[in-house]
Order: structure tokens, then sequence, then C-alpha cells
């Protein structure tokens, strides 16, 4: 069943506005592949060569070949896919190969390595990404993307919808703010490669991605709500939920970065997000009881005394019109994204 949901979505993208006939022959390399977004391309391409004998050859860059030949175990026989082992910001990447163009998702993601690494985290974005720059410099790539996050824009109190020109207030005092302020910094140098050495980068700024296709080691807030009504227990928030989240599905997100590689403008940065997927924490695990509980499931609230890392309470509504004027459109709205992870995590 699982399986299913997610080529419904890939189907769905190879029907869209995507033109995935423009990667035919290419060969695309893909940092971070074993986590979400990563996974996601990598597997989507593979189908979609499947699909339309488009002959992509993917090299998927992985730390850890055991982790990788588990999340992609079905296409370990496919002739397209190439593994490169590489430990992202340890200059050891190496890769004998024409490549056409680059996507570099891979970073820290999980909030409590944030808190109890953050000289880690800053290192991993920041050199890590400077080293996927260099990389994509030499090899002469048409395009690179560079996913960042919508936390750059760091605290906001603005009823205004936040486009790319604007941004927040980041704590220089707070650990946590590793993340963010390394996020601006990795922007800031694909700006700089651009200028100096003539690169073709975007920056998609991602909402927060979910949907089918997250891994069994997904724990971020989203997945603990879906376990919770699948197993027919409360969900329990561990902060207000006074927090404003803006969301954007798995595929519609794949879809961004492929098409931003084709189509986004050198050193633009754009948000990926769905503007009718935007709501509070407390209202999304309202949401979800309501529309996927079981059994009088209810939502509790437990604030735990130690520090989990979680990002400062933040009013910020993503406008993604930037994105959209290119031809790119979100397809699932916020009860549909949990619907299709639901399944796929069942």
């Amino acid at each position: 069943m699982s399986e299913n949901v997610l080529l419904e979505d890939f189907n769905t993208i190879l029907d869209s506005e995507l033109d995935v006939s423009k990667f035919t022959h290419q060969n695309i390399f893909i940092t971070g592949a074993t986590g979400l977004i990563g996974s996601l391309l990598v597997k989507f391409l593979l189908y979609a060569n499947i699909q339309q004998d488009l002959n992509i050859t993917v090299y998927a860059m992985i730390r850890n070949l055991k982790k990788a030949n588990k999340i992609f175990a079905d296409y370990l026989d496919d002739q397209h896919l190439k593994f490169v082992v590489a430990h992202l910001g340890e200059n050891d990447l190496e890769l004998d190969a024409h490549l056409d163009y680059v996507i570099h998702p891979a970073a820290v993601t999980q909030s409590k390595m944030m808190v109890s690494d953050p000289v880690g985290t800053i290192k991993t974005a920041v050199n890590g990404t400077e080293e996927i720059l260099r990389f994509a410099v030499k090899h002469q790539v048409k395009a690179m993307v560079y996913v960042s996050s919508m936390e750059v824009y760091g605290q906001f109190n603005s009823e205004a919808k936040v486009t790319e020109k604007d941004l927040g207030f980041i704590d220089l005092t707070s650990a946590r703010s590793c993340y963010p302020e390394s996020k601006r910094m990795c922007e800031l140098l694909c700006t700089a490669y651009s200028d100096e050495y003539g690169l073709n980068v975007k920056i998609a700024r991602l909402a927060q991605t979910f949907g089918a296709g997250v891994l069994t080691t997904e724990n971020r807030v989203f997945a603990q709500f879906a376990r919770s009504v699948i197993q027919g227990e409360d969900i329990v928030l561990h902060t207000e939920g006074k927090s404003e989240g803006n969301y954007v599905y798995t595929a519609d997100a794949t879809k961004a970065l492929l098409f931003l590689l084709l189509n986004g403008e050198t050193k633009q940065a754009y948000n990926v997000s769905n503007e009718d997927n935007h709501m509070t924490i407390r209202e999304m695990a309202e949401m979800v009881v309501r529309e996927f509980g079981q059994d009088g499931e209810k939502v509790v609230v437990d604030i735990p005394k130690e520090n989990m890392g979680y990002a400062p309470d933040t009013h910020m509504w993503l406008d993604n019109s930037k994105l959209r004027s290119l031809g790119w459109k979100p397809t699932k709205n916020m009860i549909l994204s949990y619907k299709s992870l639901i399944d796929w995590m069942k």
C-alpha cells in the first residue's frame, strides 16, 4: 500500500508542469541522498527513467552504505544509480565523472543536534556547502540548487506574508541559532560563488516538508502526530503550540527543486511552500485528531523542563508567489498531505 502512495505522487509529478524530458541523458548529483528530500529526488528520477526511458544517471552522495542499501533496497540493481560515499565538509568528495546538475539538500536537521553540537552544525553547513559549490564549479555544471530553509527568516511578528526580500531577527546569543544563521551564510556563499566563478546556482527556501516518503526514523512533530493517531493515542504537545507553521507536501517540494534547476533565476531565492498549508502547531494537532482520530483521542500539552532544542515561536506566513510566477503549482492541502503521510506510515 505505502509504495503505491509514493508511485501515485511520482505519476502526479510526471503529469505536471515539470518538463522532466529536459533531463534526458543528464547526470545529476544529489547530496544527502539518505535524507527525506534527497531520497525522494533519487527515487523519483529513477522512476521517471523507467516510465519515460530518460537515461538519467543519478549520483547519490551518502555517508553510510548500509543505510543507503536499506533506503534504496528496491533500486540496487538499477544501473542508473551510483552511490558516492563522502562526508560533507571533510573534503573527501571525489568523483571522476561528467556532471550536468547538482542539488544540495544535505544538512543537520535534528533540533537536538543543533543544541548539543552547534559547532558541528555550523561546520557541516558552511564547510560542506562550500565543498559542494567548489565541486559544482570544478564539474562546470549547468545549474545547481541549494536547499535552504524558511528558518533563514528568523523571528517575525508580522501579519503580512513574508517574501524573499524580508529578513527577521536571529538571536546570536542562542546556540540554536547555529542552524538559521549558518543557512544564511550558505546562501551568501552561493551568491559569492555565482559572482566570482559564474556558477548558475539557485536557492530553495523550503517550508516544513512532509508526506509520503518520510523515513522510518523521522521524529519531527508532523510524524509524531501521525504516529499518535495511527496508534490510537492522544497527541502530546511539548510547547504551547503557538508557533505558526508553513508546510509543503513532499511531492510538491521534490517537483519544486527540479523545476528550479531548469527554470529558476541565478542567485535568486524562492520560498517553497503551500500558502493554504499555514497554521499553528496547536491547530495542526487538533486538525489531525479531528480528521484522523479513531476513538476520542485529544490534544494534551506537556511542557518538559529541559531544553529540547525547539526553534523559538515565530509568526510567519510564507509567500510563494515568486515560485508560482515561474509556473510551479502546489497540489496537496494539509488534510490530503496527512492522509498520504498516514497511508505511507501504516
